[in-house]
């Protein structure tokens, strides 16, 4: 009869009639009295969400002391209500040290065990064969208290983050992996929140212990431990090591057929998005949430995609889907968000951030998009408010630290920006954006040099991690400044020269080639440079200056204006010259003439005033 009620309770369970499940299990309890019955029991009111109910009924079957799993089933109780300190005061504060460093050697003891079992050691009786049974029995309950134990780790850094502990909640959770590396839930907590720098997790994934993972076969323990290593892998922060992770997804995708799924295919996107390849990005994500669109993990990225290649219709069309069909998802006003940012109504996108961020304190991308509101309207105090509580919340990430550096660079407060910028550059070394803008604050700085070297660096990184060229240009513009403030002209005219062959038709990089050439002595050229500034914004008053200067600079190398000049002076003088031995001439030969005729002498002084005064007003006219 009890087989029979099991077997009925377990098919109920496995088609998901939960009331049947209890009618039987508590039939099925009254007739064993076995606390395994009674955990069963509970586990079914917990998935029913019926929560002050299971908990109940383990206070009073006295099942909470009677195992981990039971104190496990009962805090988590506690947690889905919302009661963090009952959570913790059932957990306990403390991890258990103590399995830190045992469960990796009670494991290995046990595939030992059932390895010996498989190839016929201790076969000499059947007390020597029970007595091996018992003892694997017990080695297996070993292992499945120790998996509660580090479930219930997971459990504590529940609690602690929820108070806004985040230290706290950050080695609970890696406790948690440390002692049952299967543990993904911590793992994912990790990972999700971004609670680790991009060094420290790469320092964590070498310190767990995957060959504790054990199945039936010693060689197919050593293929699960390295298939776990390799997933674990592409869950890590794409700013380190992408070769590793790359490798990584070529061996799940030829061995394992994993090529097509989605938790590798966001790995790919995010990869392919820190280097700025937004329309790749975007079309691995776009082919998964068309098959699977209610796959919310790709919502962020897939939106930033979307924003960076300012595709306002599709955003429209998605925030418009997702209101309809999923209004109680902080990515749907995410995504609302994100589509008023699109179209420059920073109000209304801030609401919706705020929105979403209030849906879920933990989401990231809601508050970076909440700062960035304040951001572009140039509230920089309010900026800094909002991404200082991100760089709270999310203590491994760089970025807003970096947004941070870029709001007091902004402010022309270039100490406290030096200070925000290297506190990520700890976090995060291989950001081409972190380096450009630390090489922006040297340069403001008159350290030249290092603003150089910082600039090269960032362009080296950007190779190497395989950026597009293009999403650099700025980054190289300037690298060609901090060359022309230090007077290696040929450097900076080459750097300058790159920026428009790759495209970049930006009147500040003509402008800056002008002065280049000019500073060269290349006037012909720096006009030309100019004329092509000025093509590009016409009333730019730097071209139209600079291009003034260049022309004067050009006719007075050409001597052209000197020439000009003298021989018209040199005309002039010989034109003043004939005209006043002219004049004296009809001077000389009127007077002769008024002397011999005798004219009346008022006629002709009239006559010879009246000649006068013509002539000294065309002398003065002359």
């Amino acid at each position: 009869m009890q087989k029979f009620l099991k077997d009925w309770r377990q098919d109920a369970i496995n088609k998901h009639q939960y009331d049947s499940a209890i009618f039987i299990g508590d039939k099925l309890l009254a007739l064993t009295n076995d606390p395994y019955d009674a955990f069963w029991l509970a586990q079914v009111h917990f998935s029913t969400g019926n929560y002050p109910r299971a908990l109940t009924f383990l206070e009073k079957h006295k099942l909470i002391d009677h195992s981990p799993a039971c104190r496990y089933l009962a805090a988590h109780c506690c947690i889905k209500q919302s009661k963090y300190e009952d959570a913790l005061a059932t957990l306990g504060d403390k991890t258990p040290t103590h399995l830190l460093g045992n469960t990796n050697k009670s494991r290995r003891k046990l595939q030992h065990t059932s390895g010996n079992a498989r190839n016929g050691v201790h076969r000499k009786g059947s007390s020597r064969t029970e007595k091996r049974e018992r003892s694997e029995e017990m080695e297996r309950e070993i292992t499945s208290d120790t998996k509660y134990e580090a479930a219930m780790c997971y459990l504590r850094g529940i609690c602690f983050a929820k108070q806004n502990s985040y230290d706290r909640a950050k080695e609970c959770y890696m406790d948690a992996v440390r002692i049952d590396v299967q543990c993904f839930e911590a793992f994912d907590q990790l990972m999700k929140n971004c609670l680790l720098s991009p060094d420290e997790e790469w320092v964590f994934l070498e310190s767990l212990d995957f060959d504790s993972i054990t199945t039936d076969g010693t060689d197919t323990s050593q293929e699960a431990a390295q298939f776990a290593r390799m997933l674990y892998t592409t869950r890590l922060s794409k700013y380190k090591n992408p070769s590793e992770f790359s490798n990584a997804v070529e061996s799940l995708s030829q061995h394992y057929n994993l090529d097509s799924n989605p938790d590798l295919l966001l790995s790919k996107a995010e990869l392919l998005f820190t280097q700025c390849r937004f329309k790749q990005a975007l079309a691995i994500t776009s082919s998964v949430l068309d098959t699977d669109q209610y796959n919310f993990s790709f919502l962020p990225l897939h939106l930033a995609c979307l924003y960076e290649l300012q595709q306002t219709n599709t955003l429209f069309l998605l925030s418009h889907r997702l209101a309809d069909l999923h209004p109680d998802e902080p990515a749907t006003w995410l995504a609302v968000g994100v589509y008023y940012l699109s179209i420059s109504q920073i109000a209304e996108a801030r609401r919706f951030f705020s929105k979403a961020s209030m849906m879920n304190p933990h989401f990231g991308p809601a508050w970076i998009g909440f700062a960035h509101t304040f951001a572009l309207e140039g509230e920089h105090d309010q900026a800094v408010s909002a991404y200082g509580t991100a760089a709270r919340l999310f203590q491994g990430t760089h970025l807003p630290q970096l947004f941070l550096g870029m709001q007091h660079l902004q402010l022309n407060n270039m100490t406290l920006a030096h200070e925000y910028l290297i506190t990520a550059h700890n976090l995060c070394r291989t950001d081409p954006l972190l380096l450009n803008e630390m090489g922006v604050v040297f340069y403001h700085l008159d350290h030249l040099a290092e603003a150089v070297h910082i600039f090269h660096q960032a362009l080296a990184i950007a190779k190497e991690i395989d950026s597009d060229p293009k999403a650099w240009l700025a980054t190289r513009a300037n690298l060609g400044h901090a060359y022309r403030r230090q007077h290696q002209w040929s450097l900076a005219l080459t750097e300058f020269e790159e920026v428009l062959r790759q495209g970049q038709r930006d009147a500040h990089i003509f402008c800056a080639k002008g002065i280049v050439l000019l500073e060269m002595g290349r006037c012909w050229d720096a006009i030309v440079a100019l004329h092509e500034a000025l093509a590009v914004s016409p009333q730019d008053p730097v071209a139209t200056d600079l291009l003034a200067r260049a022309l004067e600079e050009n006719a007075a190398e050409q001597g052209w204006g000197q020439e000009e000049s003298e021989r018209t002076d040199e005309v002039l003088e010989q034109a003043f010259d004939v005209k006043r031995e002219e004049m004296s001439r009809k001077r000389a030969k009127r007077r002769g003439k008024a002397r011999g005729e005798g004219v009346d002498g008022q006629g002709a002084r009239m006559s010879e005033g009246g000649e006068d005064s013509m002539m000294v007003l065309s002398d003065g006219e002359e």
